[in-house]
C-alpha cells in the first residue's frame, strides 16, 4: 500500500495544469463510448439539524481504456468550516489493483478533487467558447475551487487577461484577489462589490459556491454568456430552462435537488440538457451556439475523474520515489 499525503499529491501535480486537462478530457471520451462504470454517488446525510448542511460523498468509479483504473472517493462537505479557517472539503482516495482486487495506494483526495474538478471547468470553457474565447472571467465565490478555476483557465486559455471576484463577504474576495495574485499572476483579479455589475462585466462566469438553494439568474449577464455551474444549485429553474445546457452526464446531475434536478421535476423530462461534454469531444453531438441564449455548463463531478488522476499521481509519485509505503497493511 502506497499512502500518499497532501503534500505528496500537490508536488506530483505542481506546474501540470494541462496534462490534467488531457487527461479529463480522455476521461470524458471513455465515459461517452461507455468504457467506464460510474455508479450513482452516495450521499451520508446526518439527522441532527446542526449538521443539516454536512454531508460525506462516496463516488465509486472504473476507467477502462488502454490505462484502467478502479477505486473510490470518499469526500466530506463541511459549509461551516470556512467561517472557522478551516477548508470546506476534505477527502481521500483509495485505488484498488484490477488483478487482485486489493487496495494498492491511499491518496489525500481533497487536492485531486479540486484539481480534477478545476480542470473539467476548463476544459469545458475551451469547448464551450472555441468560436470567441474570452480575455476576463467572473468568478462568484472566492474559495478554493475557483482559484484552482482560475489556474486551470489561465492554461486553457491563453488570451485570459483579467477575472472579477465576487463574494458575499468583501473581505474575503479582498484577500482572495491577494491569492489569485500570487497563485496566477498573468491574470489581473479585482474584487467587486456590485454581483449585478460583475456578471455583467465578461462573458465567462464560474460559479463555485456553498448555496443549497437556487438564488441566482442570468438577467445581468450580456446575452451569450457561458456559465461554469460548477457547484450546481446556484440558478433557478427558469434560468436553467431558458439556457443551453451542458452536462457531464444526465443521469448523474438530475440528483439530488440540484437546479438541473428541480428543473427536471418541473417540466417531467430532460429536453432541456442540450448535450454532454463527452459527446462534445467526440463529435457525437454539436452545440450550435444562438447569441440571445447563455449556455451552462452543469458537471455533477464524475468519480472517474478522480480515478483517472489519483493513478496518475500514484504512477508518478513512484516514480519520484513520493509517499510512504506500507508493506503490511494487509494480511500476508
Amino acid at each position: 500500500m502506497l499512502i500518499l499525503r497532501r503534500s505528496d499529491v500537490t508536488q506530483t501535480l505542481a506546474g501540470r495544469e494541462a496534462e490534467i486537462i488531457e487527461l479529463v478530457a480522455e476521461a470524458y471520451r471513455l465515459h461517452d463510448e461507455g468504457r467506464t462504470a460510474v455508479p450513482h454517488s452516495i450521499f451520508l446525510r446526518f439527522p441532527e439539524e446542526d449538521h443539516a448542511r454536512d454531508r460525506v460523498i462516496g463516488l465509486p468509479a472504473y476507467r477502462g481504456g488502454e490505462r484502467p483504473a478502479a477505486g473510490m472517493k470518499w469526500i466530506a462537505s463541511w459549509p461551516g468550516n470556512v467561517a472557522a479557517g478551516m477548508e470546506r472539503a476534505s477527502a481521500t482516495v483509495v485505488l484498488n489493483s484490477l488483478e487482485n482486487g486489493r487496495p494498492t495506494a491511499f491518496l489525500e483526495g481533497s487536492v485531486i478533487s479540486a484539481k480534477r474538478t478545476a480542470a473539467s471547468a476548463a476544459l469545458a470553457a475551451r469547448v464551450l467558447t472555441e468560436q470567441a474565447p474570452p480575455s476576463g472571467v467572473t468568478l462568484i465565490g472566492c474559495g478554493v475551487i475557483n482559484l484552482e478555476i482560475l489556474r486551470f483557465l489561465a492554461a486553457a486559455l491563453p488570451g485570459l487577461r483579467e477575472a472579477a471576484l465576487y463574494d458575499k463577504d468583501p473581505a474575503r474576495a479582498a484577500s482572495f484577489a491577494e491569492l489569485c495574485a500570487a497563485e496566477v499572476p498573468g491574470v489581473k483579479a479585482t474584487p467587486v462589490t456590485d454581483l449585478s455589475g460583475a456578471l455583467a462585466g465578461h462573458p465567462l462566469v464560474s460559479l463555485a459556491t456553498t448555496a443549497a438553494e437556487p438564488h441566482l439568474d442570468l438577467s445581468d449577464c450580456a446575452p451569450g454568456t457561458t456559465v461554469l455551474h460548477v457547484s450546481l444549485r446556484d440558478l433557478t429553474v427558469e434560468t436553467i430552462l431558458g439556457a443551453d445546457n451542458i452536462v457531464d452526464d444526465a443521469d448523474h446531475v438530475c440528483r439530488e435537488r440540484t437546479s438541473l434536478d428541480l428543473a427536471e421535476q418541473r417540466t417531467g423530462g430532460r429536453d432541456f440538457v442540450n448535450a454532454s461534454i463527452g459527446a462534445l469531444l467526440r463529435g457525437t453531438a454539436v452545440l450550435e451556439r444562438r447569441p440571445d441564449r447563455h449556455v451552462v455548463y452543469s458537471p455533477f463531478g464524475l468519480g472517474v475523474l478522480d480515478i483517472a488522476l489519483a493513478e496518475y499521481v500514484r504512477e508518478r509519485a513512484e516514480d519520484e520515489g513520493r509517499g510512504v509505503r506500507v508493506d503490511d497493511f494487509l494480511a500476508s
